[in-house]
């Protein structure tokens, strides 16, 4: 077996560490820190409201011309990683975020939005290809009972992206208190990050190369090819398991448009959108490792462990948005609020940040929670990778309209109920797929793909 770090005695293998370069841990950890320096800093930009600017048109427009690409390469995803490996794939993705985040630099300076926009979708390109294959590595490389634990390592190191990217305009800007756009050295500091992941992005390898610390491979499968690919994309449309998983994956980040151009934006000054950024993607640290623990380690029956997971989720995501309602109540689109300032503003800022900060725990419990639904449901990385690019491409969907939506200026209390109800709808459609097709350790899963 020509694996590093397998010894071999008596007939038996014996892999020397999880740190070696092709053990899963290893690898998740690596393409956490790929979605670190990319997607991480993407979501801090976001996270500002507007891509940092006065007027967020071009932010909204930008990111429906995203999305709409996303929704596509999303779905499509998944196969053509499949062809190309993950290098390859991954490599010409990450590059896509430095470009759009170089786009809202020059649009700093001159406010022509056609590159933005332009840029945005061909980020949408990017984040399909990317995010189909980080899925591929989070939920098939690691063994079957941990998936919850490795799930919640890369949402940690992920989300420590958007920790680090939320304080470049914190501190930035902390001397700009009536401050509205952000200034260059924020985009720049964003475009070095997002350089260094791409670059980063050679390190993964593909599934064939990786050993578990019990000796066993991820997969046998090398590359598959276009017409194999296009027609098991096109099942998944039919395939009853991806159809009850549409609402989850609709509302997973429909409400980052409400939230961050809506409540971030509107209620909080620059400076201080960058301190509840901070916070808000580091709630999702502890959300995902809270969330991880529960789906591996909460009951012996992994069915059980998703009953659970999804019970737990769905208290506290109810009683998140009954307090974002709360709080939408006091003020609409006609009627702004006064900015707060965390320095300023006294107890007046408490609530609102605490709230913010909630939406980052319940955004990383509901996306680790699906994932881990999803990794259950087969754990073959070739079949796996198209059911998370039909998850993103879902995902990306409802991003793009949700977009448009705030665009379009729907009032922010409608813009809440769509979202409180399509969380809603998911958890019990998830509970029926569980009930229905996740088996418990040792069972059969779902047939692996055939090998080519």
């Amino acid at each position: 077996m020509d694996v590093e770090g397998v010894e071999e005695s008596g007939g038996t293998e014996v892999l020397q560490s999880k740190f070696r370069y092709n053990s899963p841990f290893v690898q998740v950890s690596l393409i956490g820190s790929v979605c670190f320096c990319c997607p991480g800093m993407f979501n801090a930009l976001s996270g500002m409201g507007g891509g940092g600017q006065v007027d967020p048109t071009a932010s909204n427009n930008a990111s429906t011309a995203l999305f709409t690409t996303f929704a596509i390469f999303g779905i499509l995803g998944g196969g053509i990683y499949n062809i190309l490996g993950p290098r390859l794939t991954l490599l010409s993705a990450c590059s896509t975020y430095v470009l759009y985040a170089g786009s809202f630099l020059y649009y700093n300076h001159q406010k022509h939005q056609a590159f933005a926009i332009v840029a945005g979708a061909i980020l949408g390109v990017g984040a399909g290809l990317l995010w189909a294959g980080q899925g591929s590595i989070m939920t098939s490389y690691p063994p079957p009972n941990r998936k919850g634990t490795y799930i919640s390592i890369f949402w940690s190191i992920y989300n420590m992206g958007g920790v680090i990217g939320g304080l470049i305009p914190f501190v930035l800007n902390y001397n700009r208190s009536k401050a509205a756009s952000v200034n260059d050295a924020t985009y720049i500091g964003f475009m070095v990050f997002m350089s260094i992941g791409t670059l980063l992005s050679l390190a993964i390898l593909p599934p064939r190369k990786i050993v578990r610390d019990d000796g066993t491979k991820c997969t046998d499968i090398q590359y598959s090819d276009v017409t194999t690919e296009a027609i098991e994309i096109a099942k998944l449309f039919t395939n009853w398991k991806m159809l009850l998983i549409i609402p989850a994956a609709w509302s997973s980040i429909f409400f980052y448009t409400y939230l961050f151009n809506n409540v971030n934006k509107v209620m909080f000054n620059l400076r201080t959108r960058g301190l509840n950024n901070v916070f808000y993607w580091g709630a999702e640290i502890f959300g995902s490792i809270g969330i991880g623990y529960v789906m591996d380690f909460s009951c012996k029956s992994r069915r059980t462990r998703g009953f659970v997971g999804i019970s737990v989720v769905g208290v506290l995501g109810t009683a998140i948005w009954i307090g974002g309602l709360a709080n939408q109540l006091n003020y609409s689109r006609s009627d702004l609020p006064e900015k707060l300032d965390f320095k300023d503003s006294g107890s007046a800022f408490a609530g609102p940040f605490v709230l913010y900060f909630s939406f980052g725990l319940l955004d990383a419990m509901f996306q680790s929670m699906v994932f881990w639904v999803i990794g259950a449901l087969a754990d073959n990385s070739e079949i796996l990778s198209r059911y998370v690019g039909f998850y993103t491409g879902i995902q990306s969907a409802g991003a793009a309209v949700a977009w448009q939506v705030d665009t379009h200026k729907a009032s922010f209390l409608s813009q809440l109920v769509m979202n409180f109800a399509l969380y809603t709808v998911s958890y019990p459609l998830l509970v029926v797929l569980i009930l229905l097709a996740v088996k418990d350790e040792g069972e059969v899963a779902e047939p692996a793909a055939s090998k080519k």
